[in-house]
């Protein structure tokens, strides 16, 4: 066995193992998706070996294939498809845009508005609709979520698939529909493949939210999931070590508002163990309103 395969075969020390959990929590991860490791190289390999080879065409000097007869008429040109929307690389110049727009929205609508024509961040070229809210703006609860998924971006309306199911049912379960509570996404344009928004993409998000927050001015934010929650509270730390605290959110520097980290419904469809915990949060925003109307 050669000095590389035995590096190879080596179980990784604790130190190893330590530096590696915390790469991992730096980077944002606070949960396994898995019972077990899944080696994704060995899957790449795996389909690979099984796609067949296509055969090569003939290289310079080689002799050309013959043309086979009774081939049937060439095939009609198709009409050339037309050229995508130009990408940007966000910069700061792409970010001081958004907050100008943002800040210049004197309404709800307006906002709306300036969002859908908004052309700095690139994930609105892939998306099929702006998922701006649903609900109440009028309500004392505003809920924010993290981005649209498949079926969010089909309808154009926030949590609609099965995690909206669920968080409807959890609304309920506190006295409280779509009537009576108001519901966003930090990111209103679904990501490629429901991948996590880059950083980046956070950033141009941001003062649209900050903004929505503002206009609302509701008295209670609910976070759901990791993206809203350390975007918005500033924090580097994971959902499930915040969830159920109560703190301070401050969309501006002139306003505070009660702010309430929870999962997102769908962690919990993976996670179904991990209701409890949600619905002793539910139950604290509950509550919390009581609170306000007693």
């Amino acid at each position: 066995m050669t000095g590389g395969d035995e590096h190879s075969a080596r179980a990784p020390t604790a130190s190893e193992l330590a530096a590696l959990l915390h790469y991992y929590a730096e980077a944002g991860v606070d949960c396994a998706l898995e019972e077990s490791t899944v080696d994704r190289f060995d899957e790449s390999r795996t389909r690979a070996q099984a796609t067949p080879r296509q055969p090569e065409s003939p290289r310079d000097g080689g002799q050309p294939s013959t043309p086979r007869r009774n081939a049937g008429p060439a095939p009609t040109a198709q009409a050339p498809s037309p050229p995508p929307q130009p990408a940007t690389v966000p910069d700061e110049a792409a970010i001081t845009d958004a907050r100008e727009t943002a800040r210049n929205a004197e309404t709800i609508e307006a906002l709306r508005e300036a969002l859908a024509s908004f052309n700095g961040c690139n994930l609105r070229f892939g998306a099929r609709s702006t998922v701006f809210a649903d609900g109440n703006p009028q309500s004392d609860v505003m809920f924010i979520g993290e981005a649209p998924g498949r079926d969010e971006d089909r309808q154009g309306l926030p949590f609609v698939g099965r995690a909206g199911q669920l968080l409807d049912k959890m609304l309920t379960a506190i006295e409280l529909d779509r009537a009576s509570c108001y519901i966003t996404n930090m990111i209103p344009w679904r990501p490629p493949g429901n991948r996590s928004p880059t950083p980046l993409e956070i950033e141009l998000c941001r003062p649209f939210i900050e903004r929505h927050v503002e206009l609302v001015s509701p008295k209670i934010v609910v976070f759901l999931g990791n993206v809203s929650t350390k975007a918005l509270l500033g924090t580097t730390r994971g959902i499930l070590s915040l969830r159920g605290t109560w703190s301070e959110y401050h969309p501006n520097s002139d306003t505070a508002i009660p702010a309430l980290p929870t999962l997102h419904p769908a962690y919990l469809l993976r996670n179904p163990a991990a209701k409890k915990l949600s619905w002793l949060d539910f139950l604290s925003i509950r509550d919390r309103l009581d609170r306000f109307s007693g």
